[in-house]
């Protein structure tokens, strides 16, 4: 529109420009003009179109001669050819498969009509292009270009503003039909007379519809590109390249290779289907890939051929070729040389082929495994799928679904709970899920439901609805009953109080059940809990008070009053730390302060009722002696403040901030008190020995050696052979570090370090409290083997449990004891020989 507005205007002025002779000149030439175009467009005589547009352009009015003649092929195309050619489809907005074949014949005449008649058009076109060529004011190539460029584009414009909706279907069931007939005689499942009547009527289709365009000179198909099967089936590949061709012309570009894409894929799809199907003993992955080289990519290469598109991807250009020219022709059996696009399509229908595949395995993932070792070579085609497509992620979620739904059912609990009995990291696991929101699962999903903690959520829901009326039974024996004699609530109950069969199975309960104790559970509960405490940096514990008021709902107050304390020993340490440094502000009122070299303000404290707390990993620590005064300030202000009670510290514990300060970079950093005491020993000295260093902050040169490499890691500190072999001098960094050795080292970091090596605990975990708590036991046990000489596992648990007399009573459980036997055995002071124990000799 702007463009067609600024020829108005600018043929306007120079009309102005013009005596009265020449403008009448002008009026009567594009009268003339205008009767001769129009007379032109429907067929009649235009022998005296180039004298008018002559005249017209000798006046310079060229663009008013271009804009009329386009104006007017469009309202021709417009009136005369697009709306005839959507009233062959008017009838078939309901298409199916029972209307493909009569839908090829009408497609295939209504792509006749309007071609012949756009052709015709295009030849008006062409004579007005030779009219201006008469006058000289324009290059031919670039005239012709110029308007065959914008006739396309009205073409294109005016059928794609009156599309009808369903058209787009009508060619997926066009392309659709025609594949699966190539397909079928590709596959050699029509006899020799079944394709002598399939050329047949190629031929036919070809001869009825198609004459007066092959007259015309159109391109047929060359047969050295039609290899193999194709070279005895060209006519339907030609039907199939002549739809696709004038679908191209009339600007159905994207729309044809959809629909002929998604027609290959729904054939692929249900070749690797027929394919695989449900049997497992057999690998199909060599199958499809022949099929697709032996169907598809013959048929895309005919196709390619027909519409002149098979320039190879080696270019003959050394320094120009195709990344995809890595793909060797021998991969195109009966292809000589691959074009680009043929290339893109192998790929594509490979991965297309893979990824269904792919699918199809993983649906019934749950049988193969079942089928195991016979189903080898499906997991085999899996393997290779999952390395091609990479969606590992899709297989662990279906399996972990689908395990859900065949295996966690009251049928198979009691194998489930002997399994989750005899592991030694259930109730950690457990544990975990209690208080992570991934369920323990670090790779999880993070969605609602994955963890244990949200079913509790879900209970405490459900009960705020359960009447007084209604007995809760927590046996998990009773559970397991009552979910395999399920049946619904009648239909007159109350929705709002939610179903009582529901109520009746407790998560909790039956979790309790496979363990043994509840007791295991809190205990191993009371040790995460105190590890994430003693690791937090701050008072914030609003999830652990969360988590706690739940499970106190089922297990009761009195079993998680221990941890109540550990939480409340955070919320005193909050209060205690904030009135001893206000009291600290208070004294130093009006007096200088204490030049300590350290601010109490930097000290948060958390001070733990040790008696309640797990048994707490206690290491000596040298720290530096600013903060070992700092240290001393609180505990003397605290001790005033709560007298008698005095502070004992666990240097070895907490977190400390650092800030790094080096020539080039400055570093913030969250670390454990040990990685801090020795950074800080190289603030004043760039060189230590290994041994010197261990000396001065008090920790053994083993335990140095293990801490130091963090430094190390970070591009902080060197480490080199020193004199003696043994002792290594390490050497503070002070420029820009190798980015491998310390990516992000500019600028500032945090990072949370406070447990950085594995094994590294605060707390003595409950194995290592068992361990030690057994170790009373150890001498009961080797009495009774040297009295009986062997005894069963059984027999030595009750044996301990009616006659040790020791402090604390046995109370142990079966599992525990095992575990501990386990150890004396692998320590050789016991022997295990078919069950049972004996005195190692």
């Amino acid at each position: 529109m702007e463009e067609s507005t600024l020829s108005l205007v600018s043929n306007l002025e120079i009309l102005d420009t013009l005596s009265a002779d020449s403008v009448q000149e002008i009026v009567g030439s594009y009268g003339s003009f205008c009767s001769a175009t129009l007379s032109l467009l429907h067929g009649g005589d235009a022998s005296d179109l180039f004298s008018h547009v002559q005249i017209l352009c000798k006046h310079g009015l060229l663009s008013l001669v271009r804009d009329f003649f386009l104006k007017s092929l469009e309202e021709a195309f417009e009136r005369n050819l697009a709306s005839k050619f959507w009233r062959h489809f008017d009838c078939y907005s309901n298409v199916g498969a029972n209307y493909e074949i009569e839908l090829q014949q009408v497609l295939c005449i209504a792509l006749e009509e309007i071609s012949l008649e756009k052709q015709y058009q295009e030849k008006c076109l062409l004579l007005l292009v030779r009219a201006l060529l008469l006058e000289g004011k324009t290059d031919s190539d670039v005239e012709r270009e110029y308007l065959f460029s914008k006739y396309q584009l009205m073409v294109s414009s005016v059928l794609m503003a009156s599309l009808p909706r369903h058209f787009p279907e009508l060619l997926h069931w066009y392309f659709k039909g025609r594949l699966e007939e190539l397909s079928t005689i590709m596959d050699g499942e029509f006899n020799g007379g079944d394709d002598d009547a399939s050329q047949d009527k190629d031929d036919m289709d070809l001869d009825e519809m198609g004459k007066m365009l092959h007259r015309n000179g159109a391109m047929d198909i060359d047969e050295s590109c039609l290899q193999g099967k194709f070279t005895e089936n060209n006519n339907l590949v030609k039907n199939i390249g002549k739809v696709v061709r004038d679908l191209r012309s009339l600007g159905f570009t994207s729309m044809t290779e959809d629909a002929y894409a998604s027609a290959i894929f729904l054939l692929l799809k249900a070749k690797v289907h027929d394919l695989a199907g449900d049997d497992y003993r057999a690998s199909v992955l060599g199958s499809i890939n022949e099929w697709i080289k032996d169907v598809p990519l013959q048929f895309l290469h005919a196709l390619l051929a027909y519409l002149g598109e098979t320039t190879s991807y080696y270019s003959p250009s050394p320094g120009h070729r195709s990344p995809l020219a890595s793909h060797p022709s021998a991969c195109y059996p009966a292809i000589n040389a691959p074009s680009e696009g043929l290339v893109r399509w192998h790929l594509r229908l490979e991965y297309f082929a893979y990824e269904t595949l792919q699918d199809l395995r993983i649906s019934k993932l749950f049988e193969i495994i079942v089928d195991y070792p016979d189903s080898s070579p499906a997991i085999e085609d899996l393997k290779q799928c999952l390395d091609y497509t990479g969606q590992h992620s899709k297989l662990v979620e279906s399996f972990i679904s689908a395990l859900r739904y065949r295996l966690l059912t009251a049928a198979v609990g009691e194998p489930i709970k002997d399994y989750l009995r005899g592991r030694k990291d259930t109730i950690k696991c457990i544990v975990t899920m209690l208080t992570d929101g991934t369920g323990g699962n670090p790779n999880g999903s993070g969605i609602t439901g994955d963890s244990l903690l949200e079913e509790l959520n879900r209970d405490e829901e459900s009960q705020e609805n359960v009447g007084a009326d209604d007995d809760f039974n927590t046996d998990d024996k009773q559970a397991w009953v009552n979910a395999a004699s399920w049946v619904p609530d009648p239909v007159e109950a109350d929705p709002l109080k939610g179903s009582r069969n529901q109520r009746k199975v407790d998560i909790l309960g039956m979790i309790v059940g496979i363990i043994g104790s509840k007791d295991q559970l809190v205990n191993e509960y009371r040790v995460m809990l105190a590890e994430k405490l003693l690791n937090k940096s701050d008072y914030d514990i609003d999830s652990e008070i969360r988590t706690l008021e739940l499970l106190k709902i089922h297990f009761g107050e009195s079993s998680m009053q221990r941890c109540e304390i550990m939480l409340n020993d955070l919320i005193d340490s909050k209060r205690t730390n904030h009135n001893i440094k206000a009291t600290i502000k208070s004294a130093q009122t009006g007096s200088e302060p204490a030049e300590t070299g350290a601010s109490m303000d930097i000290l948060n404290a958390t001070i733990l009722s040790s008696n309640f707390w797990p048994p707490i990993q206690d290491e000596a620590l040298n720290v530096p002696e600013p903060v070992n005064q700092l240290l001393t300030d609180y505990a003397k202000r605290f001790h005033e403040i709560k007298t008698p009670r005095k502070l004992l510290w666990k240097k070895n514990l907490g977190t400390v901030k650092l800030e790094l300060q080096f020539e080039d970079r400055t570093l913030q950093l969250s670390v454990a008190p040990i990685h801090a005491a020795i950074i800080m020993q190289f603030q004043d000295q760039t060189s230590w020995t290994s041994n010197r260093l261990a000396t001065v902050i008090g920790v053994p040169v083993d335990v140095l050696n293990r801490r130091i490499n963090f430094w190390i890691s970070k591009g902080i500190l060197t480490e080199s052979l020193g004199k003696d072999l043994n002792d290594h001098v390490f050497t503070l960094v002070e420029g820009i570090v190798d980015a491998g050795k310390n990516s992000g080292n500019t600028g500032s970091c945090e990072e949370l370090l406070g447990g950085d090596e594995e094994g590294e605990r605060s707390v003595a975990s409950v194995e290592d409290q068992i361990r030690k708590e057994m170790t009373i036991y150890e001498k009961f046990i080797m009495g009774m083997l040297t009295n009986f000489g062997s005894m069963a596992l059984d027999r030595i648990h009750n044996t301990l449990k009616m006659f040790c007399v020791a402090d604390p009573p046995y109370d142990k459980s079966l599992q525990q004891l095992q575990s501990f036997l386990s150890g004396l055995v692998s320590e050789e002071k016991l022997e295990l020989r078919d069950g049972m124990y004996f005195l190692k000799k």
